[in-house]
C-alpha cells in the first residue's frame, strides 16, 4: 500500500486508481481492462469490467494469466517470463509507467505484448519494466492476456482468437483513458517481441483493432504464424481425448484450469506426434508451439501476409526486426546445437517442412565439418524467423524499416550469441535483471550504451516515426544492424527462392 506521500491517484472509465510515485515515475499495476475471464465469462470475449466507487489499489502487479514455466537448467528465463502463474480471477490487467507530475500531458504511448510462444509469459516479467521508458518522456503500458487453451483454441463454440480479442480490448482501454495518465490517445505505438510481436503482426490487418494504434514495432515476428481453424481442430481433438472430455466448450468448461495446463504440456511435447502442417506442407510454429491465431474469422479475416498485399495496415509505420542467431536460445542450452546428427537434423525438419533435405543442404548440410546441429539451428533462425519477417516487411505498403539485433551474449561460453529475445532488457534498458551466472546476457555487465541507443531507436520511432536508415524497399533492403550502429544492405537467403507464404 502506499504512503500519503508517494501515492498518486488517476481516474479510468470503472472508476479512481491509486498507484505509487518513485524517483519521478508514477506506476500503476494491475489494473483491470476487462472483466475477470472466469465463471460464466469463461471462454466468452471480453466484457467490460465492473465500475468501482473507492480508489482501487494498483501499487502491485495484479494476478497473471495461467501458465507453466519450461526451465533450462543451464540459463535463467525468468527474467523474460516471469515466476510463474500468479492465481487470481482479474488477470486482464494492465501496468503503466508515466512521468510523475501534474503537467504531463500528450505523450506518446508505447503499449508491450509479451511473448511466450501463446502460451507462457506474463506482463509483469522483470524486463518489462517500464521506469527507463517513463523517464524519457513516454507512457508505457504491458498487458496481460489470455494464453493456450483459454486463448487460442478454437474450440466449437467459442469466439475464436480470444487472446487476440483481449489484446484489441486492451488497446481500446487505453484509447479510452491513457489522456488521464499523461498520454495522448492519437499517438500509440504497440510493441512486441516473439508471440507478442506475431499477435502484432495480425492486428496490423484486422479490422477490428483498426484506428487503436499509430505505429507498430514486431520484435522477433511477423504474420505468417498463423494457421487454418482445420488445421488447429487437430489440437482441439487431442486436448480433449487427453483431458477426457467432449471435444466443445461444455466439454472443455467441465475441465479445470489446472488440468487444462498440464494437457498443454502434453500437447506442447514433441513427443506427442501431432503433424501441424497446413495445407502448404509446413508448420508455421515448427514445432515450437501447437497454439497460434487462426485466420479466417472477424479478427484475422485471411492470412495477414495477403492482406498486407491488399494494402492493409498500411496508414501504420512499422518497424520490424529479428535477432541474428534467434534460435540459439532453444538450442543451445539443450545440447541440440552442439549434439545433433545429420540425420536427425533432417528427421525433425521433415516433420514440419516439405522439402527438408534440400533445404538443409542449401544450408551445408553436406559440407565436411559442418554439424547437424549448426545446420538445423541456422535453417530455423531463417525460416521460423528471419526471412518471414521479412516477407512482411515487403509485403506491407506502408512506412517500414528493418532492423538486426547483431549483439552477441557471451553466455554459455559464448555460444548463446545473438539469440532469441536477447533484444528485450536493451529495448527496455533493464539489463541487469537478465544478467548474471545463468543470465541470458551473461556475467558481465553489457554495455549500457548500446541499450541507451537502442531504446532511443524505439522511442524515436515511437515518437513521430521517425528513424535513422532508410526504409526497407525492394531495390535498398536497408537492414540497420544496432550494434553496430548503421545500416546495410540485406543479406541473401538460401531459402528465398523457395519459401512460399
Amino acid at each position: 500500500m502506499s504512503t500519503v506521500s508517494d501515492a498518486v491517484m488517476a481516474k479510468t472509465s470503472c472508476g479512481p486508481v491509486r498507484g505509487r510515485e518513485s524517483e519521478g515515475v508514477a506506476r500503476y499495476l494491475g489494473i483491470p481492462y476487462a472483466a475477470a475471464p472466469v465463471g460464466d465469462l469463461r471462454f466468452v470475449a471480453p466484457q467490460p469490467h465492473a465500475p468501482w466507487d473507492q480508489p482501487r489499489d494498483a501499487t502491485a502487479f495484479g494476478p497473471t494469466a495461467p501458465y507453466q514455466l519450461r526451465d533450462f537448467p543451464t540459463l535463467d528465463l525468468t527474467p523474460l517470463v516471469g515466476s510463474g502463474w500468479v492465481k487470481g480471477d482479474d488477470y486482464l490487467n494492465l501496468n503503466i509507467w508515466t512521468p510523475a507530475g501534474s503537467d504531463a500531458a500528450g505523450l506518446p504511448v508505447m503499449v508491450f505484448i509479451h511473448g511466450g510462444a501463446w502460451v507462457g509469459g506474463t506482463a509483469s516479467a522483470p524486463t518489462q519494466d517500464g521506469t527507463s521508458f517513463a523517464r524519457n518522456g513516454v507512457v508505457c503500458v504491458t498487458i496481460n492476456y489470455r494464453l493456450g487453451i483459454e486463448g487460442f483454441l478454437p474450440i466449437p463454440g467459442v469466439p475464436t482468437n480470444l487472446g487476440l480479442r483481449d489484446m484489441i480490448a486492451a488497446l481500446g482501454w487505453v484509447r479510452d483513458n491513457i489522456a488521464g495518465f499523461g498520454g495522448d490517445p492519437a499517438n500509440v505505438t504497440v510493441f512486441g517481441e516473439s508471440a507478442g510481436a506475431m499477435s502484432i503482426g495480425d492486428l496490423v490487418v484486422s479490422p477490428l483493432a483498426k484506428g487503436l494504434f499509430r505505429r507498430a514495432i514486431l520484435q522477433s515476428g511477423h504474420g505468417s504464424m498463423v494457421r487454418s481453424v482445420r488445421t488447429m481442430r487437430k489440437v482441439v481433438d487431442r486436448l480433449a481425448k487427453v483431458l477426457g472430455v467432449s471435444a466443445d466448450v461444455a466439454g472443455f468448461r467441465s475441465a479445470s484450469i489446472q488440468a487444462g495446463l498440464d494437457a498443454q504440456d502434453v500437447v506442447q511435447a514433441p513427443t506427442s506426434g501431432l503433424d501441424m502442417r497446413g495445407e502448404n506442407g509446413r508448420d508455421p510454429a515448427y514445432g515450437l508451439s501447437k497454439f497460434l491465431p487462426v485466420h479466417g474469422d472477424d479478427v484475422i479475416p485471411v492470412p495477414p501476409l495477403q492482406a498486407l498485399a491488399k494494402g492493409a495496415g498500411a496508414e501504420i509505420d512499422v518497424l520490424i526486426g529479428t535477432n541474428a542467431e534467434e534460435m540459439n536460445l532453444y538450442f543451445v542450452p539443450t545440447g541440440v546445437k552442439a549434439k545433433l546428427g545429420r540425420l536427425l537434423a533432417w528427421f525433425l525438419l521433415s516433420r514440419t517442412e516439405r522439402g527438408a533435405l534440400g533445404i538443409l543442404n542449401r544450408y551445408g548440410l553436406g559440407q565436411r565439418g559442418v554439424p547437424g546441429g549448426a545446420t538445423l539451428t541456422r535453417a530455423l533462425t531463417d525460416l521460423v524467423f528471419r526471412w518471414p519477417a521479412r516477407a512482411y516487411a515487403q509485403a506491407h505498403q506502408g512506412r517500414t524499416h528493418f532492423y538486426e539485433m547483431d549483439w552477441r551474449s557471451p553466455a554459455l561460453g559464448g555460444e548463446l550469441g545473438a539469440c532469441h529475445a536477447v533484444d528485450v532488457p536493451f529495448v527496455f534498458n533493464t539489463l541487469a535483471t537478465a544478467t548474471g551466472p545463468i543470465g541470458v546476457l551473461g556475467q558481465t555487465p553489457p554495455p549500457q550504451a548500446l541499450a541507451d541507443s537502442i531504446q532511443k531507436v524505439w522511442i524515436d520511432f515511437a515518437r513521430d516515426g521517425s528513424a535513422p536508415w532508410p526504409e526497407y524497399e525492394a531495390g535498398t533492403r536497408q537492414v540497420y544492424q544496432l550494434a553496430k550502429g548503421r545500416a546495410e544492405p540485406d543479406t541473401d537467403f538460401p531459402i528465398a527462392a523457395t519459401w512460399r507464404e
